[in-house]
């Protein structure tokens, strides 16, 4: 009998359809019925022996919610009988209900071993819980996670002797993941959370990898890169980050057309074992990164979500280091002006910030020069080692990316048309903040802000809330001068302030759009004394 492993994870959703992501534990076909009568099906395929299948929803009403239910063979699976969350739920809001879009990244999902949670409540749990508690309260109507939705270099205790019984730990790449089999133990360790599992059924998602999703670091330079594809371990890593990348979490970003143009997603269809296919499109991705855009465009109602890969669309080589390739910066760049009256909204997902404190900014700038030989062949052997060393590898490391971002956000908030507000939703550096930009003898039209929101459930050390905090002081921002004359480096045309935080701990922030407004809220998961957690706000204020 078939039997539900992994999901349902609700994922794309619009007025009348919507898709539903499981993993199962054989070969079946498996159905949503909603309801109000809508439903869908689809049989599953197969991938280095795991069954998965992504059921396309139709006839939904707009402005609905439906209660959905899953089959495999006809038999149910989904709600489970002893459920103690509600049901599971397809909403369609309309433009009229504005959209509430909550965002985050950096979730290490290993639960503790029993006793306190070292790395404090989850937020995504804690958000979890409180929707189960008043299900017909205020909830998202979509999650966009910005990176780290796992951790191959860094596994829980529970993993790490899983990975033991399969393989000799003193061998490279010892405790971190190796190869699709560990890659799926990731996705079952954070996904069978029970609350998260819950909330990814009723909650559509969007996500975006970052480095830790492959390693620590992923694409920070030439040198970099070829020195981890020296080593016997790295083709199997990426190989198999990419490929379970492309099952778990980019299948489902997709529409139903744009899976019905997808010949990869038609060839694993066909065939009864599609592991093959499926890690040849992940070599082509890795020898030539041009040839794979894991970067797309949702559009809720009046509000356009562009999620963009800062990882994998990179340029590394020094005489011509760009965040984006050329194709991708000109998709970007035609997402957004496409249109552009057709919209209220601009939500520009990227994982890394492009707004960082201004001591962090000026030193990655700085070394940017450094390595790209401003000052020599020694110089540059150093900035390399500091790169790394520091993990300066944000927008800031690509200035020339940083700038056409930069011009390209200024362009597309200004004059007739432009949309109320244009935020840069990023997470990565482990507090959240918000910053607000100003461009000398110009002023867009549109409201402007970098919106970083992380963790959701990680360690937020010491060093970390102080060199950030110390990052946007005013001594902090003259140090950056000093910096940036030694680097030779030319001023940045734009500046910026903050306007919000530094926070620290667990946290998922949210917007609420409806016509031209724009709020934001931030909330952090907090214990209680009682030894319950809830969500606590930070910060709740008018964008526009």
């Amino acid at each position: 009998m078939a039997d539900l492993r992994l999901g349902p994870l609700l994922r794309y959703t619009d007025g009348s359809c919507a898709t539903v992501w499981v993993e199962t534990n054989r070969p079946c076909t498996a159905e949503v019925r909603c309801a109000d009568g809508a439903r869908g099906t689809a049989r599953t395929f197969q991938v280095a022996g795991h069954h998965y299948a992504l059921v396309p929803v139709s006839g939904l009403t707009p402005g609905t919610a439906t209660e959905y239910e899953v089959l495999l063979d006809g038999a149910g699976v989904w709600p489970p009988p002893d459920s103690p969350f509600p049901p599971s739920v397809i909403a369609t809001p309309t433009e009229e209900d504005g959209i509430r879009v909550a965002f985050g990244s950096c979730r290490w999902a290993a639960p503790p071993a029993g006793g306190k949670d070292e790395v404090g409540p989850d937020a995504l749990d804690t958000l979890s819980a409180r929707m189960a508690a008043d299900p017909g309260g205020a909830r998202p109507d979509v999650l966009l996670l910005l990176g780290d939705q796992v951790y191959a270099d860094e596994v829980s205790d529970a993993t790490r002797h899983w990975i033991a019984g399969r393989r000799d730990l003193a061998e490279p790449p010892g405790e971190q993941v190796a190869d699709y089999e560990e890659y799926t133990r990731l996705y079952y360790e954070s996904w069978l959370d029970p609350e998260v599992r819950w909330l990814l059924s009723t909650v559509p998602s969007c996500m975006i990898f970052d480095d830790h999703d492959v390693i620590d670091d992923w694409n920070t330079s030439a040198a970099w890169l070829a020195d981890m594809r020296a080593t016997e371990w790295w083709q199997e890593r990426l190989l198999s980050g990419l490929m379970s990348y492309w099952v778990y979490q980019q299948l489902g970003n997709l529409s139903p057309d744009e899976l019905a143009a997808d010949p990869l997603y038609a060839a694993l269809r066909e065939t009864p074992d599609g592991t093959d296919a499926l890690r040849a499109f992940a070599k082509q991705a890795d020898a030539d990164p041009a040839s794979v855009r894991w970067s797309y465009r949702r559009d809720f109602g009046r509000t356009r979500v562009l999620m963009v890969d800062s990882r994998a669309a990179r340029v590394l080589e020094e005489d011509r280091r760009t965040m984006l390739d050329p194709g991708e910066a000109a998709w970007l760049r035609e997402q957004i002006l496409d249109e552009r009256d057709s919209y209220d909204h601009l939500l520009i997902g990227t994982s890394l910030p492009w707004l960082l404190p201004h001591l962090v900014h000026d030193v990655e700038t700085w070394n940017a020069a450094m390595c790209g030989g401003e000052r020599g062949a020694r110089w540059a052997r150093r900035g390399e080692r500091i790169r790394r060393g520091a993990d300066l590898e944000h927008w800031a490391a690509f200035p020339s990316s940083f700038d056409a971002l930069a011009d390209l956000i200024a362009e597309a908030g200004s004059g007739p048309g432009a949309p109320a507000t244009v935020s840069v939703l990023s997470g990565d550096v482990h507090h959240a903040y918000v910053a607000e930009p100003s461009w000398p003898g110009r002023a867009p039209d549109a409201r402007v802000a970098q919106l970083t929101c992380s963790p959701v459930h990680n360690s937020v050390p010491l060093s970390i809330r102080l060199g950030f905090r110390f990052g946007w002081s005013a001594p902090a921002r003259a140090l950056g001068r000093r910096v940036l004359r030694h680097g030779r480096c030319t001023p940045s045309a734009v500046s910026w302030r903050r306007t919000g935080g530094p926070w620290f701990g667990n946290q998922i922030m949210t917007l609420t759009l409806r016509g031209r407004s724009a709020r934001l809220r931030l909330e952090q998961a907090r214990t209680d004394r009682d030894g319950t957690t809830t969500l606590r706000t930070a910060t709740d204020r008018e964008l526009a």
